[in-house]
């Protein structure tokens, strides 16, 4: 016995969500968008480990969906990655990669651009077909392993539809019956949009040169979910000293926090012994005239925005300011469970538009 489910349909952002029957063929052969013939070339099929699962269901998944609707899924021959807004340039940026081995398991990819595949797709589907496959293989099965859960790239053609459309699927098969869920999926990208897509991501690589750690990540969330009933712009300063200083400010009022003496990775300096007594936000501003600290400001929304990555559960929170000014970097760290190692295996950061200039 096969049950299929049909989790809706993307286009440009857009979704028409419904459960239809689907009639399944088999990746490859054309694709059909419009009056424009699309040659499938590529082929993508893995089985997610039940480590994996956890990640994305449990913990990446949901922090993305706060992110926003739509993202990209990157796929390489080593690693898949979920991009946020780097081709469109507004909002914020938000890039979670993971090694094939920490989400997968027989992972294979081909194509003839590289074996690079790429697509967007909305975030809440994806997770609502990750849930129902968890909880089918946990129903089903002896767990969430019993019965193992493949995902892979397909050509579908639905009911009453002339078109065959392209489809994320997940499917779980048990002893006596299998279980199939398809995400719906954009066009693939281009060879070229492929380009374009890979040299946004190697731009939203760089790192600042000074990053502070924010040990508290729940208090700073807090402050911030206070400050947005003031005022929409936040500013938010970081130096050599490990400070971080942030402050919204209006017509009528001023409110502010500063962390104080942060762990520096990066380019560090020395307090002045006589900034000690003095206000955070004249610290701030001696800093920045001495060239030891950055300021930039940013949309409260953003910054809002780009916290909900707690949801991901990181262990290490960075912030930092890129060189001249030109985004507020945001970068969780993650360790080897058991241990104070980074795992290398899982990167995730965010870059927010900066809406004045700055100063440095």
């Amino acid at each position: 016995m096969a049950v299929e489910t049909n989790f809706g349909y993307v286009d440009g952002g857009r979704q028409l969500l419904a459960f239809q029957a689907l009639t399944a063929t088999k990746f490859g052969a054309t694709f059909y968008f419009g009056k424009e013939n699309w040659k499938a070339d590529m082929k993508f099929k893995a089985f997610l480990t039940e480590h994996g699962v956890s990640l994305l269901e449990r913990r990446f998944l949901p922090a993305l969906d706060k992110m926003g609707k739509i993202c990209h899924l990157f796929l390489t021959r080593d690693h898949a990655i979920f991009l946020h807004n780097l081709l469109n340039g507004d909002g914020v940026q938000c890039i979670a990669q993971f090694r094939k081995q920490a989400l997968f398991d027989d992972y294979r990819i081909s194509s003839q651009n590289e074996d690079r595949i790429a697509f967007a797709i909305d975030v809440s589907l994806l997770l609502r077909a990750v849930r129902s496959s968890v909880s089918i293989c946990t129903e089903f099965g002896n767990g969430p392993t019993a019965n193992r859960l493949q995902i892979k790239l397909v050509k579908k053609l639905p009911l009453n539809c002339t078109q065959p459309m392209p489809f994320l699927t997940f499917e779980t098969k048990g002893y006596k019956s299998a279980v199939v869920q398809d995400v719906p999926i954009s066009k693939p990208l281009s060879r070229a949009e492929v380009l374009e897509l890979q040299t946004a991501l190697d731009l939203a690589q760089d790192l600042p040169q000074t990053l502070v750690q924010v040990p508290d990540l729940n208090q700073l969330q807090n402050f911030v979910e206070r400050m947005k009933h003031v005022g929409d712009l936040l500013n938010v300063s970081v130096s050599k000293y490990g400070d971080l200083h942030v402050q919204i400010s209006t017509t009528l009022i001023t409110l502010g926090a500063e962390f104080r003496k942060l762990l520096v990775i990066g380019e560090q300096a020395e307090s002045p012994s006589d900034d000690r007594n003095l206000s955070a936000q004249t610290r701030s501003e001696r800093a920045i005239s001495r060239g030891d600290a950055q300021r930039v400001e940013v949309s409260v929304k953003h910054f809002s925005r780009s916290l909900q990555c707690h949801l991901a559960k990181p262990d290490c929170t960075f912030y930092g300011i890129a060189s001249q000014g030109s985004c507020l970097t945001v970068i969780f760290q993650f360790f080897i469970p058991g241990t104070h190692q980074t795992d290398k295996s899982i990167s995730l950061h965010c870059r927010l538009p900066v809406l004045d200039p700055g100063s440095n």
